[in-house]
C-alpha cells in the first residue's frame, strides 16, 4: 500500500479538526470569500468574525458595496486595522460590477486584474471559492510547506517564486482536492506548524516532516521582531479616523487636534490619510470620510 502523502494526511486532519468558519462553508459565494481573505490579512480570525458578518449584511453582494460611498466602506471597517483595504475592497466591488455584472470572476488573470486583488488573494477565491487547483500560500503555508518539505524552521519574511512551486508540488491533481489540500496547510500552518511553539505532537504528517527529522534546527539569521504599534504614526492615523467615523458631519481641525498632542506627528498623520484617500479634506478645515463624489 503506497504511503498517505503530506496532502493526503492533511486533509484527513482538516476534515476532522477545522475550525467551523463561515466563509469555509459550502454555500459561501464568491464575494463573501473575497472579502473574508481581505479582512484576514494581517488580522486575526477573532477580529475578523464579527466584522465579516456585519459587513455581509449590509452589503452582500458587490454592487451594493459599490452602490454606497467608500467612506462607508472605511466606517464599517472599524478598528480591523490597515483601512486602506476597506477602501480597496469598495474600489474591487465597482470594479466587479462594471466589468463582470456584478460576478466575481472565477478567472485568475481576471482576478489579478481587479484593484487591490493580489496574487495570494486571486489564488484563494480561486481555491476556496471555485475549487480550483492553485497554490495558495501565505505565511502559514510557507512556514508549513518549508518544516514538512525542506526541513527549514521558517521560509523567510516574503513569498518568493519557490514557495509557489513547492506547495503547488504537494497539490492533489485533482482541483477539489487541490482547494481541500490549500486549506488544510493553511489551517495547519495557522494552529498547529506555528510559529513559537509548533504543536508536533497533534500534527498529522509529524512522521515525515523533514524539520522534525532533523531535529528542529533553528532559524538560520534573525527572527522578526513584532512591529510595535503605540506611538506610531500608525496608531495617531487610528485615532483620526475613529473621530471620523463615530461622526455624522464633517469635523473642524480642532475635533482632530485634540486626539495627539504632538502637532507635526498629528499633521503628518493626517496628511498620509488625505494622501491615501481615507479622509476628504473640505472648505473651512474640515474634515470627513470620502464621499466618492
Amino acid at each position: 500500500m503506497p504511503e498517505e502523502t503530506i496532502a493526503a494526511a492533511a486533509i484527513r486532519w482538516f476534515d476532522a479538526n477545522a475550525r467551523d468558519l463561515p466563509w469555509r462553508h459550502p454555500d459561501t459565494a464568491a464575494w463573501a470569500v473575497l472579502v473574508s481573505e481581505v479582512m484576514l490579512q494581517q488580522t486575526p480570525v477573532s477580529r475578523v468574525l464579527p466584522a465579516y458578518e456585519a459587513w455581509l449584511a449590509r452589503w452582500p453582494t458587490p454592487a451594493a458595496l459599490a452602490a454606497d460611498e467608500p467612506g462607508e466602506a472605511i466606517r464599517m471597517w472599524g478598528r480591523l486595522g490597515y483601512p486602506r483595504r476597506a477602501l480597496r475592497l469598495h474600489e474591487c466591488a465597482t470594479a466587479i460590477t462594471q466589468r463582470h455584472a456584478g460576478v466575481v470572476p472565477d478567472d485568475l488573470d481576471a482576478l489579478l486584474a481587479l484593484p487591490g486583488v493580489g496574487a495570494y488573494t486571486a489564488r484563494a477565491v480561486a481555491a476556496f471559492a471555485y475549487g480550483q487547483r492553485q497554490p495558495v500560500v501565505d505565511t502559514n503555508v510557507r512556514r508549513f510547506v518549508a518544516r514538512a518539505v525542506a526541513g527549514a524552521a521558517d521560509a523567510g519574511p516574503t513569498t518568493r517564486p519557490a514557495d509557489l512551486v513547492a506547495t503547488e508540488a504537494l497539490l492533489p491533481d485533482e482541483p477539489a482536492a487541490a482547494a481541500r489540500a490549500s486549506a488544510a496547510f493553511m489551517e495547519i500552518g495557522a494552529v498547529v506548524c506555528v510559529a513559537r511553539t509548533p504543536r508536533c505532537a497533534v500534527c498529522p504528517v509529524v512522521d515525515r516532516c523533514a524539520w522534525r527529522a532533523a531535529g528542529r534546527p533553528a532559524l538560520d539569521g534573525p527572527s522578526r521582531r513584532p512591529q510595535t504599534y503605540a506611538g506610531t504614526d500608525r496608531q495617531v492615523r487610528g485615532l483620526l479616523l475613529a473621530v471620523l467615523r463615530e461622526a455624522a458631519e464633517p469635523v473642524p481641525r480642532a475635533r482632530l487636534d485634540v486626539v495627539w498632542s504632538e502637532p507635526t506627528q498629528r499633521d503628518r498623520a493626517l496628511r498620509g490619510l488625505i494622501d491615501d484617500g481615507l479622509v476628504d479634506p473640505l472648505p473651512g478645515e474640515l474634515f470627513a470620510l470620502p464621499s466618492g463624489r
